[in-house]
């Protein structure tokens, strides 16, 4: 059974991600307090772990570059459990296997590499010589409801934290695999079209990605400093739409 997947992220009051880019916090409001809401809060949330793309993943990865590793003979294309000394998952979606790690965990977390079956051989034996633990999620590497799958049954994680940028957070969303959105308003704004938001599906524009899709409100609490933290269930749509 795949894990239940709470979007956990926090923007500017409209919507956009890029941190650097939000106004100051009125006078008197500590930044810090406002960005320190966000690590409370994933802890209350209940989470085994975390989910994000190659690109947020690329903070945690300490080398640039693919180096020899040993027995880099061939590879079965199984999942690969590591040693995970009981902690938490630290999940990179990267199905063409671009980051090199050189550690097994991130921030503490044990890192899991979400890979598409044909990266090479090389480089899973690199992984394996980091520590990381690696699946499939099918030949490209996109088959997201496979990789929540082997999640739930090979690593018996129940709740995962998405927390991704705007393409990952899109491409569950298009894929119906969130059940819970977890988000924090920031009391500042972005306002330049087309900055990085929470969800960004890559699709065309007469796609509706979030299309089947309805929100309940589940929770509203005003944190410290006038950050606003919001929590919704996402379930299927009324077949009717006026209902």
């Amino acid at each position: 059974m795949r894990p239940r997947i709470i979007c956990h992220m926090v923007s500017s009051i409209d919507g956009r991600l890029l941190v650097e880019r939000w106004t100051a916090p009125a006078a008197g409001i500590d930044r810090a307090l406002l960005h320190r809401h966000y690590e409370e809060v994933a802890a209350r949330l209940g989470g085994e772990g975390w989910i994000v793309g190659r690109k947020t993943m690329e903070a945690y990865a300490r080398r640039t570059t693919a180096r020899p590793a040993k027995a880099a003979g061939p590879q079965r294309r199984d999942t690969h459990l590591a040693d995970r000394r009981g902690r938490d998952l630290a999940v990179a979606i990267d199905p063409h296997g671009r980051l090199h790690y050189g550690q097994g965990h991130a921030g503490g977390d044990h890192i899991v590499a979400v890979l598409g079956e044909d990266v090479p051989d090389a480089y899973l034996a690199e992984l394996r010589q980091d520590g990381v633990s690696y699946l499939f999620a099918g030949p490209d590497g996109h088959d997201l409801p496979l990789a929540l799958d082997i999640l739930g049954e090979a690593f018996g994680v129940r709740t995962l934290l998405l927390e991704g940028g705007g393409r990952i957070n899109g491409a569950f969303l298009e894929q119906r695999l969130i059940d819970e959105i977890s988000l924090l308003v920031y009391p500042g704004i972005d306002g330049l079209a087309g900055a990085p938001s929470i969800f960004d599906h890559a699709g065309t524009a007469g796609e509706q990605p979030a299309d089947g899709q309805s929100l309940r409100h589940l929770a509203t609490e005003t944190l410290a400093g006038g950050t606003v933290w919001l929590r919704y269930g996402v379930e299927a749509a009324p077949t009717d739409r006026l209902a």
